[in-house]
C-alpha cells in the first residue's frame, strides 16, 4: 500500500491510521528532521508550508516526526518551497519504512504479537507465517501478482522469518495453531520445499508451549467456515482478533465480536485432530514424500 497524494480540498478523513508508520525507521526520522530544518530556514510555519506543498498541516507534522513516508509529490513540492537545494531529493533516496517486508495493514497486529500473552491462529489458505519454512515463504512470495523484485522478495522473506523468533524467544507464551490438512498436502514450491516445510513445522511445534492441530479433510463439522482468524490476549488481559482478506486486514476489538470468534476457535479445537494425532499425520506425510 502506498501513500496517496492529498489535496488541501480533499477528504482529510481518507488519511487512515494504516498509512502511518507504526515503527518509524531511523531514515524516516532523519528525513523528517531535514524537512523541518529546511522549512524553518525558509521561514515557513507548518501551516504555511502545508499550503505550499498542498498537503494538510497534519501530514507535514507526521512527515517531520517520522510517522509517515513522504511520497514523490511531497518531496518535489517541498524542494520548491525550500529553495531547490536538492537536499530533500537526495535524502529521500535513502528512506526506508519501519517493519520492512510487512504489509501496512498487518503491522499493528505484528506489534501486538510481540507482547501478547497468548496467540491462536486458524488458517485455511496458507500455512501460517509463524510456521513457514524459508523455502515455503519464498514460494509464497514468488507467486505474488504483480511479481516482486528480488529486493522486495528478500525483504518479505526476512520479515516473515524474523517473526518466528516469537516461538523461540517466548517459551512461556502459549501458541495454538489449527491448520487445514490440504495446506500440507499442496506441494507449493515442489516436493523439496514441502519436505522442508514439514520438517520445519514439526520442529517449531515440538516445544510444550506450541500446540498444532490439523483440521482433517474428512471432517464433517467445521466451526470456522467464515475463514482464517487470529486471536490474542494482551498483557492487560484484553482479547483482540484479526481477520485478513485480499489486500486488506482488520483488527477486531469489539468485545461481542471477539467473544464469538473465540467461541468458534474453541469449538474448532474440539473438531480438529488432537496435537499427538496431528503430529503423527505430518510425520507420515513427510515419510511419503
Amino acid at each position: 500500500m502506498t501513500d496517496g497524494t492529498e489535496s488541501m480540498d480533499g477528504d482529510e478523513s481518507a488519511v487512515g491510521e494504516v498509512e502511518r508508520e507504526p515503527d518509524p525507521s531511523d531514515s524516516l526520522r532523519t528525513f523528517g528532521a531535514v524537512v523541518q530544518a529546511l522549512r524553518e530556514h525558509a521561514g515557513h510555519s507548518r501551516a504555511e508550508f502545508a499550503e505550499l506543498v498542498r498537503y494538510s498541516k497534519h501530514t507535514v507534522e507526521s512527515v517531520e516526526l517520522g510517522r509517515r513516508m513522504a511520497d514523490e509529490a511531497f518531496v518535489e513540492r517541498g524542494e520548491e518551497a525550500t529553495g531547490n537545494t536538492g537536499a530533500l531529493r537526495k535524502s529521500a533516496k535513502f528512506l526506508t519504512r519501519g517493519d520492512a517486508g510487512l504489509a501496512a495493514w498487518f503491522r499493528r497486529w505484528a506489534r501486538l504479537e510481540r507482547v501478547a500473552v497468548s496467540l491462536c491462529t486458524y488458517e485455511c489458505r496458507l500455512v501460517p507465517g509463524l510456521l513457514q519454512s524459508e523455502g515455503y515463504a519464498r514460494a509464497v512470495f514468488g507467486n505474488s501478482i504483480p511479481p516482486l523484485s528480488d529486493e522486495q522478495l528478500e525483504a518479505q522473506v526476512v520479515a516473515r522469518l524474523e517473526r518466528q523468533k516469537l516461538l523461540r524467544e517466548r517459551p512461556n507464551v502459549p501458541f495454538s495453531f489449527i491448520v487445514e490438512e490440504h495446506l500440507f498436502r499442496r506441494r507449493l514450491g515442489g516436493i523439496e520445499v514441502t519436505r522442508g516445510l514439514l520438517d520445519h513445522v514439526l520442529e517449531l511445534s515440538a516445544p510444550r508451549n506450541v500446540t498444532l492441530q490439523v483440521m482433517p479433510l474428512d471432517a464433517e463439522f467445521h466451526a470456522c467456515l467464515d475463514g482464517p482468524v487470529r486471536l490474542l490476549e494482551t498483557p492487560e488481559r484484553r482479547r483482540l482478533a484479526y481477520s485478513e482478506g485480499q489486500q486488506n486486514g482488520r483488527l477486531i476489538s469489539g468485545a461481542k465480536e471477539v467473544s464469538l470468534l473465540y467461541q468458534g476457535y474453541d469449538t474448532l479445537r474440539s473438531q480438529a485432530l488432537n496435537p499427538h494425532v496431528s503430529r503423527g499425520l505430518l510425520e507420515r506425510m513427510r515419510g511419503e514424500l
